[in-house]
């Protein structure tokens, strides 16, 4: 985040505290439960929002060095990413071309080559059939013309990107919008992927992402969490056509104001939380960042699920090694479990509570208020999507 925004967010949390104020989204909005239960719906946002949409999969730490892989299942194909010995990122449809297996079992690791575990026929990183196995017998191939099926992809301000469909459009820029200069000067390309973990819930993924939403709750959901450490109901927000960045006011806020806003840090202040359209919430913290991928289960808007990836500087890394540092890097990478561990046991309990609630039948809407402005935000923009109205104001 350039200095100047830095500033004027930290500004504006500050202002917000002795106000007693908070963002103001003019008024509150009320969202139908069928949004989040209706399984037409829920057809058309798998095939536009996730089959018919580029998708953020990692982080450039993802595939640390040339050689490096990962395997991704969650967009209900088997795609296989790449980084080749030139150091260039590739995405495939990890499927033999010869009998139709899965090539790559593994989730990441580091390979010469690609092995099917059927017949053994070989792929290299650029995709390319390189050998099959007793070809005489089986008879010629031509090599050029069975390799793996190509996916767009593109690696761009650390992240990458991969269309699911081989006839896919990307385009990162057009993705990312007006926020695009701003991820480029965090230099995500500098973390190093510290683990991740997996959670499962029955309820709608949109649910999922509403958690993110607002900071209304912390203050009851969060009262022997994050509360400890954030301040509730006080946040800063701004939008970038689809995707949005809201700040969540930390309570070492306070001890900013006596130093020179020539030495404020945002990160000494705030949680910026980027939301990346559709499915997308990306944290940075002073130790790293932590990207949260949401996905719904494509065949039932009940269920879904969540993968949670972390990050560390490297500079936080190095503590590893050391022995005098050991005891705070593993200080560090508690919290970011714990993090984790707040968005599985407290965030996403609740919400599968509120899927129960939706499908009770005691209410047909969900309200949203003037002081949770990111569910108005990504809620229409889900709807505009799918060329449905925009949420029903209620009041100003």
């Amino acid at each position: 985040m350039f200095k100047e925004e830095q500033i004027r967010v930290i500004k504006g949390l500050i202002n917000h505290l002795d106000n007693g104020t908070n963002v103001d989204a003019g008024g509150q909005v009320r969202n139908p439960v069928s949004s989040y239960t209706d399984e037409t719906i829920a057809a058309d946002e798998w095939q536009e929002f996730f089959l018919g949409h580029g998708q953020l999969l990692g982080l450039s730490g993802d595939l640390p060095e040339p050689g490096s892989f990962l395997t991704n299942n969650d967009l209900g194909k088997p795609i296989l990413c790449t980084r080749d010995q030139a150091g260039k990122f590739h995405a495939f449809l990890n499927v033999c071309t010869h009998r139709g297996t899965i090539v790559e079992s593994a989730p990441r690791g580091k390979k010469k080559v690609f092995s099917c575990p059927f017949h053994a026929w070989s792929f290299s990183h650029e995709g390319d059939l390189v050998s099959v196995p007793r070809e005489e017998q089986f008879g010629p191939v031509d090599k050029s013309c069975h390799g793996l099926t190509a996916l767009p992809a593109e690696e761009k301000y650390g992240m990458l990107f991969v269309h699911p469909s081989p006839d896919g459009t990307l385009d990162v820029d057009d993705l990312l919008g007006e926020l695009a200069p701003e991820l480029a000067n965090w230099n995500l390309e500098q973390f190093i992927a510290q683990g991740d973990t997996t959670y499962t819930h029955a309820m709608n993924w949109k649910l999922a992402i509403d958690t993110f939403g607002e900071t209304y709750h912390f203050n009851t959901l969060h009262k022997n969490s994050l509360a400890e450490s954030f301040y509730g109901n006080c946040q800063m927000y701004d939008t970038y056509q689809r995707n949005h960045r809201m700040a969540l006011c930390m309570r070492n806020i306070d001890t900013l104001r006596d130093q020179p806003e020539s030495e404020w840090n945002v990160l000494q202040a705030a949680l910026p939380v980027y939301y990346l359209f559709p499915n997308i919430q990306l944290i940075l913290s002073g130790a790293g960042p932590t990207l949260v991928r949401v996905y719904p289960n494509k065949t039932d808007p009940n269920n879904s699920l969540s993968q949670i990836n972390f990050y560390l500087h490297p500079m936080i890394k190095d503590m590893e090694k050391n022995a005098e540092n050991q005891e705070m890097f593993e200080q560090i990478e508690n919290r970011m479990q714990g993090f984790a561990d707040v968005i599985d046991k407290e965030d996403y309990a609740a919400a599968a509570l509120g899927h129960k609630g939706a499908h009770s039948g005691a209410i047909e809407y969900f309200t949203f208020g003037r002081n949770e402005p990111a569910l108005h935000h990504y809620h229409n923009t889900y709807r505009d999507a799918l060329g449905l109205p925009p949420l029903e104001r209620i009041s100003n």
